[in-house]
């Protein structure tokens, strides 16, 4: 399965030798992104610099800096990240001296004359002085399709939001590009891990059901991204997480702009812009149990065309050990492409139009199948060999057309149309002798016989269920968003009118296969038919209207919104026997409409302090099929806490509350139930918390030669039930009130603490979770009914060298520890054994 990825695409194989044997200048590196450098590969001296650039009023950091070296024909520069720092290697001084301009949007540039020495790392803090401008038709555009933007200012935001840039990205990938690892960082945000990979993740906000991310609103570019947002929206696609360059997070009152859900908040994923000049990367990495990865990016800019072309390839044979042997890893193949065209670059009406294409094809020998609590604590990495036909194929297509207009300084237009098309095809096992996996793993010894076919025993002929889950997924629509900038009565507008008309859908053709188990190897004995087991389709046609409006008078800013949201859902269930659906089918509709207001609030205290808070209405919608008992999702929502950004410190520390009137729970087979899709009323819910998180440079409070950067987040998070109730969800089963919601964690934490010198550094991280429930209860967690405590620690180490790039290498799970990460869909799961990996990254 893996042969692909282990065997790097030619591509990559052929630029990474032309790199090598090209006797044209050579590269220098920095630890930052969008790195453009180029120095002469013929002299040794090199120097390293490494700084600080702050706000001169009131010393915050100014991340997305530009720092280029001048005075010289070649062009080197890098930017700040968003703590403010910055850093270049092999960089080749002249006479002694490095001359560093720095540039950003809002702020006066800045020279420096930095003395340096071969070898020896120069350091240096600038201040930069703010400056009216004219507003910028790229950072509007940035402000229009981004939930941040720019992190400087997110620092202001009224409201709770985390900002992931791609230094941030590429330290917490580790070995595979796992976006559980990556926002255990983000406070607030609970994952639960399934396969080792985040292939399929998990991801909840506020004690919102992390179940397959279907409880947030999830985008990509600022666009729905979810298989079906409305109709289906379980994330049984993810976009790849390896190619961007930024995630997004908000939470609290000003998140209802991006529905339609807003229970929780809203993550959105930034792909690779078009870069303003020439560049290229090249990223190639290889590690433990045949695992590889690549990742190429080539784009460039004239006056009136921008391109970029990104690929990335990853693979693994896998850490699973399957009886009787067999692949249980991955492979993934992802292309994107964009193409920007300006019709009159420095006219008075600045437009442009942006095409953006993607592709994607995943295969993944995965299965819901785990291990009874025996076998788990035994051997914690085995797979039955009743899982080895198990096996998901998928394939993503994205196309994206934009069109922006800034008329005037104080008005502008982004429209965007788009389409996503997703197949997807799990061909896993559903059931043994009539009994559902999880009922067998959960009580083996009700169920001797089954589990012994299961661990390869021969079997009678049609004891073995295989369900062929094929379904394909449609996303489209036309989403614009209108921008007005105004003064009044000595305060600051600026309003935000959208509109999104929105179609998707659900085709679900599935069938079971019958085997029985002869000699450790299933046997096929009955071919199931197309539509024998599922043929439906689910629809949904969405209207969203919202108007924003932020408004700034001193020292506060407020920003009052709301959102209304109309959608019609219709399930169409054709006879089984019927797969051509040349009968009419059974037509059921269903509809609702939600006003969702929300309003937040921010005072700055100081230039590094800001107060927040906010006030929102939660809004869910329950999907195609919903019974007339059937009630959508609803909170109210508050929040409030205190922003820090300053030299050597930043912190964020927010209390948040959400009052449920009803929660709804979803029979998947992701959960362990059966498939159909069934809602279930879940009632009033209260989820109360507190998060935090902070940065500090120790460096800058003790006199030491290098960097020593320390990173901290934690989460509380408490649920529980606010009513007692019997339901046929199974997560759930008898509820009293004051019971705990399952699958939510009352601790998760996470850090990290390095030692950084200009292109060379060592990082210990960690990330952990408190033991939490896989069924609603109170007390003491009993045996086989939670997932288990765990703090997983890991290792990377970077190193940039003049001519060549940048090597790492590290180990995740440097301590090897065991535990089970979840209990759903079916038994023991395992989290990702220690892992060695290394790799090298070229920029120009």
């Amino acid at each position: 399965m893996c042969t692909a990825a282990r065997s790097t695409p030619a591509l990559f194989s052929l630029l990474f030798l032309s790199i090598l044997l090209d006797p044209s200048p050579a590269l220098v590196t920095a630890q930052a992104p969008d790195v453009m450098t180029q120095g002469d590969a013929t002299d040794t001296r090199s120097a390293r610099v490494a700084g600080l650039v702050l706000a001169a009023d009131g010393d915050v950091p100014l991340p997305d800096v530009t720092v280029e070296v001048v005075g010289r024909e070649t062009n080197v520069r890098t930017r700040t990240d968003r703590r403010g720092h910055f850093s270049l290697a092999g960089v080749e001084p002249e006479d002694g001296r490095l001359e560093l301009r720095f540039t950003r949007i809002g702020f006066r540039a800045e020279e420096r004359t930095v003395e340096v020495a071969d070898g020896v790392t120069s350091r240096i803090e600038t201040r930069m002085v703010r400056q009216a401008v004219a507003l910028d038709p790229v950072g509007i555009l940035i402000e229009r399709t981004r939930m941040i933007g720019d992190p400087l200012v997110g620092a202001t935001i009224p409201g709770s939001s985390f900002y992931l840039a791609e230094p941030d990205l590429r330290a917490s990938s580790m070995a595979y590009a796992n976006v559980h690892d990556i926002l255990r960082q983000v406070p607030g945000v609970n994952v639960q891990d399934e396969e080792g990979f985040g292939l399929r993740p998990h991801i909840g906000l506020r004690g919102a059901g992390a179940e397959r991310a279907s409880n947030i609103t999830l985008m990509e570019d600022g666009v729905l991204i979810a298989p079906a947002p409305y109709s289906a929206p379980a994330a049984y696609h993810f976009p790849v997480v390896g190619r961007m360059e930024a995630i997004e997070v908000r939470k609290g009152a000003s998140q209802i702009r991006y529905g339609p859900r807003t229970l929780g908040g809203a993550v959105n994923l930034v792909s690779a812009g078009i870069p303003d000049r020439r560049s290229w990367m090249l990223d190639l990495s290889g590690g433990g149990e045949g695992m590889a990865r690549g990742h190429l990016r080539v784009g460039d800019s004239g006056e009136r065309f921008g391109w970029l072309v990104e690929g990335y390839q990853a693979g693994t044979d896998g850490f699973k050990e399957l009886q009787g042997g067999g692949d249980t890893g991955f492979d993934t193949r992802d292309v994107l492409s964009r193409l920007r065209f300006t019709p009159n670059p420095g006219g008075a009406r600045h437009q442009e139009f942006e095409l953006k294409l993607a592709w994607n094809d995943h295969t993944s020998n995965e299965t819901y199948l785990g291990l009874t609590e025996e076998d788990f604590r035994r051997t914690p990495n085995l797979r039955y060999a009743a899982s080895q036909n198990d096996v998901m194929d998928t394939e993503h297509i994205q196309l994206r057309l934009q069109y922006f207009l800034q008329p005037s300084s104080s008005t502008d237009l982004v429209v965007t149309a788009y389409r996503n098309d997703f197949e997807r095809i799990w061909y896993k096992l559903q059931s043994v002798n009539g009994s559902g996996i999880a009922g067998i793993l959960d009580t083996p010894g009700a169920h001797e016989t089954d589990l012994a076919w299961i661990r390869g025993g021969d079997s009678p002929a049609d004891a073995f269920r295989l369900r062929a889950n094929n379904r394909t997924y449609r996303s489209q629509g036309v989403q614009s968003v209108f921008g007005y900038r105004t003064d009044l009565g000595g305060t600051e507008h600026s309003l935000e009118f959208g509109a999104r008309l929105h179609y998707d859908d659900e085709d679900r053709l599935q069938w079971e296969d019958r085997y029985r188990m002869a000699n450790g190897s299933l046997v096929l004995t009955s071919e199931g038919a197309p539509g024998s087991q599922a043929n439906r389709l689910g629809e949904a046609t969405a209207l969203a209207l919202f108007v924003q409006d932020d408004i700034r008078a001193g020292r506060w800013t407020f920003t009052p919104g709301l959102r209304w949201e109309s959608i019609q859902f219709t399930r169409t269930d054709w006879a089984r026997s019927d797969p051509s659906r040349l009968e009419p089918g059974e037509v059921r509709e269903n509809s609702v409409s939600a006003l969702i207001p929300g309003v937040g609030a921010s005072w700055q205290w100081s230039p590094n302090v800001h107060l927040f808070g906010g006030l929102h209405r939660g809004f869910g919608p329950p999907g195609p099929g919903a019974d007339q008992d059937t009630r959508v999702e609803e909170s109210l929502n508050w929040e409030a806490g205190v922003r820090v950004r300053r030299a050597g410190i930043g912190a964020d520390v927010t209390a948040y509350w959400s009052d449920y009137s009803n929660i709804l729970g979803r029979a998947t087979l992701a959960t362990g139930e059966s498939g159909t899709g069934d809602l279930f009323n879940g009632g009033e819910v209260e989820v109360y918390g507190l998060e935090a998180a902070a940065d500090l440079d120790v460096d800058r409070y003790v006199d030491l030669p290098f960097r020593v950067p320390v990173r901290m987040a934690w989460t509380l998070t408490r649920g529980t039930f606010q009513s007692s109730f019997e339901s046929g969800y199974g997560p759930w089963g008898t509820v009293e009130a004051g019971d705990r919601l399952p699958y939510q964690p009352e601790h998760n934490w996470s850090g990290s603490v390095g030692i950084e010198d200009a292109g060379r550094s060592l990082t210990l991280s960690w990330n952990g979770a408190s033991a939490m429930r896989t069924e609603a209860g109170r007390g003491t967690i009993p045996e086989g009914e939670g997932a288990d405590g765990f703090t997983v620690l890991s290792l990377r180490g970077e190193w940039s060298f003049a001519a060549r790039g940048t090597l790492y290498a590290g180990v995740q799970n440097l301590a090897d520890e065991q535990y089970v990460v979840s209990r759903r869909p079916a038994g023991a799961r395992p989290g990702l054994p220690r892992t060695l990996f290394a790799g090298f990254r070229v920029t120009r």
